[in-house]
């Protein structure tokens, strides 16, 4: 199952929304722990409707605990979205055990994790624009991922 990692996310509405997202696409959400937000939030709960009990969420209290669990489950590839990659989403191969990485709203991820991506893709964007919501991008990613592994559809 292709799985999204919200490394420390900082805003609830955009973890709702990608947990909402998740759910309907059939794709598996990691939370890396420390959040900005309680998982009671009515904020999360607003954006992620009834969703957020229909998805498949693991919370990780920290990135040591979300790689040691990768570790354990002999998982994919781990892909970073950044602003700092060179290579678009849009050319690169997906597999069913990729983890997509986003990192938090306020600051990205460290260095520490950014080197331990297997992959840095990026989103290609025009003009002077910066980057996108992390929701937007999340979906996006997700999207062209599933549809590259060609799951079935109801």
């Amino acid at each position: 199952m292709i799985r999204i990692a919200l490394f420390q996310p900082d805003i609830p509405q955009n973890t709702g929304t990608i947990i909402r997202t998740a759910a309907c696409l059939g794709a598996g959400v990691d939370l890396i722990e420390p959040l900005g937000f309680v998982l009671s939030d009515r904020r999360l709960k607003r954006a992620g409707m009834d969703y957020v009990e229909m998805a498949h969420v693991v919370r990780h209290t920290s990135w040591q605990a979300f790689t040691q669990a990768r570790e354990r489950e002999c998982a994919g590839r781990l892909v970073l979205l950044t602003t700092g990659a060179c290579e678009p989403y849009t050319s690169f191969n997906f597999a069913m055990t990729d983890t997509i990485l986003l990192g938090s709203e306020s600051s990205g991820v460290p260095d520490e994790v950014h080197n331990q991506a297997d992959v840095r893709l990026t989103i290609p964007m025009s003009g002077d624009a910066r980057s996108l919501n992390v929701a937007i991008a999340g979906a996006m990613v997700l999207g062209e991922a599933l549809r590259q592994v060609s799951l079935p559809h109801k």
